[in-house]
């Protein structure tokens, strides 16, 4: 087709399509075209009148049939505004300068390895079967706003978005008035900016409702404000330069887990705060975060005794958690590595495991009695790692103070965990010296036996040895000479009680090696920590 006249055998609206694509004009009549027509008038079209560019332009056209692109190359921009077409169209293969879909109503559109040097645009369309973009290749930005994407009718668990192993070279604006009914599917996709998807309305309560594996983005995951993604979202294995915001987002519905993101890496913050509402877990072990980690007034909602939050070996330069209301399930922070740790018990779940957190700081700063409950709260009992870690932080601030209450307290957690010799001996410990973390008990220990060996013996004297030179009795250094076993004041070796009074004597000898004892186990265990 080289010659200036539309074929004869056109329609007049093939023919006014062909005259305004000579012009670059909008053919916007309102009428039917051909897709086959559509197709001749691209892949072999008409030079352009003198002084215009060619160009297709199409507004509110039925285009029937099936319009076959694949392999073809355009080297202008597809515009196509609320176009209605009877059969999806295929731009398999096919290289444009851009593709502009706006207001159109489609059955389905499979556009696989398509090229295009500039955008893509897709919004504000209805998509009634997959929009398959597997392998595409768009040089700028990827628009998905306003559009409304299905599966199949009976199979509403195929990818209603297909966008597999694909390249774009600018964001994915995929926000304000976007709905898909099935799954988006953007596994092992580099994108060179970012993916907004603010205020989008993700829909397959029957499973992923967004598989992002191995997808790699250049800016932000953004799904701030209104984000509603109803079934599993899968970031597992994703790297984002940016940061992945779902700040005020709401995310899963009838699955245990509502956001499963394994081994994700995030250049920025991770935010799952400000108002965040998650219907089922939050698994995110292995995350490696080069910002802070937020879930300050973030709602999880699990049934009590299940898991919540589970967040094992992950590292992060800061970590909030301050739930509201707390989570009746439980959190698992097990082996994560952070700089500052931040939060206050109140805002925590019932259930918390902590064996092998490892924090440099707590904020904001409480006295140990105020964070001892929290690690109360292990589901699978008592370790003592975590409370060596909160002393280590206190005593590492100088709250030497705080960090002997927290050793003290898991001395007494442990003591439930011995057989019942141990508890025994452990209970003396306790009661006299606090396991060397409260010295002043043996103290007052001293000073009340003290009391009580000398008014006993002031009433009732012992015998002397030697009758002949006794030494002048004292009472108290008698008492003294009793209590310490391996001092000699000389008191023990002159005077012997007799009858009844020999059984207190004997006490003391008992009371004075009993608190020895304990006294050296503790002044080791301080000795050792230091």
């Amino acid at each position: 087709m080289s010659g200036s006249l539309a074929p004869s055998e056109w329609s007049r609206n093939e023919r006014s399509m062909w005259a305004a694509f000579r012009r670059g004009e909008w053919y916007a009549d309102g009428g039917e075209v051909r897709a086959a027509a559509v197709r001749r008038l691209l892949i072999a079209p008409p030079p352009p009148e003198p002084g215009h560019l060619a160009r297709l332009r199409l507004r509110d056209v039925r285009v029937t049939g099936r319009l076959d692109l694949a392999e073809a190359v355009v080297g202008g921009t597809l515009r196509l505004h609320n176009c209605r077409f009877t059969q999806a169209p295929c731009l398999d293969g096919a290289s444009l300068g851009a593709l502009e879909m706006r207001g159109c109503s489609l059955p389905g559109l499979s556009a696989v390895g398509l090229t295009t040097g500039w955008k893509c645009e897709i919004s504000g369309c209805r998509v009634e079967g997959p929009t398959d973009l597997y392998g595409a290749s768009i040089g700028g930005t990827l628009h998905l706003e306003g559009s409304h994407l299905t599966g199949r009718g009976e199979r509403r668990g195929e990818s209603a978005l297909q966008l597999l192993c694909a390249t774009v070279g600018g964001d994915i604006q995929a926000g304000t008035g976007l709905r898909v009914d099935g799954c988006a599917d953007l596994r092992d996709t580099s994108v060179r900016g970012s993916v907004v998807l603010t205020r989008a309305l993700l829909g397959n309560p029957a499973g992923t409702v967004l598989k992002a594996n191995r997808l790699h983005i250049g800016g932000d995951l953004n799904g701030r404000g209104g984000l509603v993604a109803e079934g599993i979202v899968d970031l597992c294995d994703a790297r984002v330069g940016g940061g992945v915001l779902f700040e005020g987002a709401s995310l899963g519905a009838g699955h245990e887990t509502a956001l499963r993101a394994h081994g994700i890496d995030v250049g920025a913050e991770f935010n799952c705060c400000d108002g965040f509402t998650a219907r089922g877990r939050l698994a995110l072990s292995n995350i490696t975060v080069r910002s802070k980690v937020s879930f300050a007034d973030a709602r999880i909602d699990v049934p009590a005794g299940r898991p919540a939050l589970t967040s094992r070996r992950s590292t992060a330069s800061e970590l909030t958690l301050g739930l509201a209301p707390p989570a009746r399930g439980t959190v698992d922070l097990s082996h994560t590595r952070v700089t500052v740790l931040r939060g206050t018990p109140d805002g925590w779940p019932e259930g918390v495991r902590m064996e092998g957190v490892v924090y440099e700081s707590l904020l904001p700063q409480l006295p140990a009695r105020g964070r001892l409950p929290l690690l109360a709260r292990d589901p699978q009992g008592f370790t003592p790692q975590p409370y060596e870690q909160l002393a280590s932080v206190y005593r590492r601030h100088g709250h030497d103070a705080d960090a002997r209450t927290v050793q003290l307290a898991k001395q007494t957690r442990l003591r439930a965990t011995l057989p019942w010799p141990g508890r025994v001996w452990s209970r003396l410990q306790d009661v006299t010296v606090g396991y060397g973390y409260r010295p002043m008990r043996a103290v007052w220990w001293l000073a009340a036996i003290m009391v009580s060996g000398t008014l006993l013996f002031s009433r009732w004297p012992p015998q002397p040895l030697d009758p002949g030179r006794p030494p002048r009795f004292q009472p108290a250094v008698y008492t003294l000479d009793l209590l310490l076993p391996l001092v000699d004041f000389g008191q023990e070796r002159a005077f012997s009680p007799d009858g009844a009074l020999q059984w207190p004597a004997v006490l003391l000898i008992c009371l004075g090696w009993l608190l020895a004892t304990t006294a050296a186990a503790g002044a080791n265990r301080i000795l050792r920590r230091a």
